[in-house]
């Protein structure tokens, strides 16, 4: 299962390296990872998207704390949260392709932020799983390049 994890840090070098050390010690793998600073600038917000068994997850949570600079952890997977990404796609457009990618780029609610004669470079913010239809409709239109940061989440409320 799935499963996404926030990480509140104190903003200093060297403490992404000790979370992906953890990780990778013990042989777990990181899906995704999206970390920036908060509204506290003293502060960065790391989202991590891991798969495992509950028991697992439980274990790498109870980990993190143990770390230092780890303030709070918190695995979001089962509360009431708020979970999306952002999507750069840059596709092989022809006049015969172009209004179709239109369409898919309209239902999806995404954004074309760059046009060129032979290309169209898209913009998409949404869940995750959205992200990942709009990539399968987009697909046979030939991906030049594709860029997706991983999932950040917040709980609601």
């Amino acid at each position: 299962m799935l499963h996404t994890i926030t990480v509140l840090v104190e903003n200093k070098s060297g403490v992404l390296a000790r979370i992906a050390g953890l990780f990778a010690g013990r042989g777990y793998n990181i899906l995704s990872l999206a970390v920036a600073e908060t509204e506290n600038p003293n502060l960065s917000r790391m989202t991590i998207t891991a798969s495992g068994d509950d028991m697992e997850i439980e274990q790498i949570c109870k980990q993190l704390n143990k770390l230092i600079n780890v303030i709070k952890v918190n695995d979001v997977t089962v509360q009431e949260h708020i979970a999306r990404e952002l999507l750069l796609v840059k596709l092989n457009v022809t006049k015969e392709t172009r209004t179709s990618i239109l369409e898919i780029v309209n239902i999806f609610e995404a954004k074309v932020i760059d046009l060129t004669e032979n290309t169209m470079t898209i913009q998409a913010i949404a869940s995750p799983s959205k992200i990942s239809n709009l990539i399968k409709n987009l697909k046979n239109f030939g991906i030049k390049e594709l860029s997706r940061t991983g999932r950040i989440a917040i709980l609601r409320g």
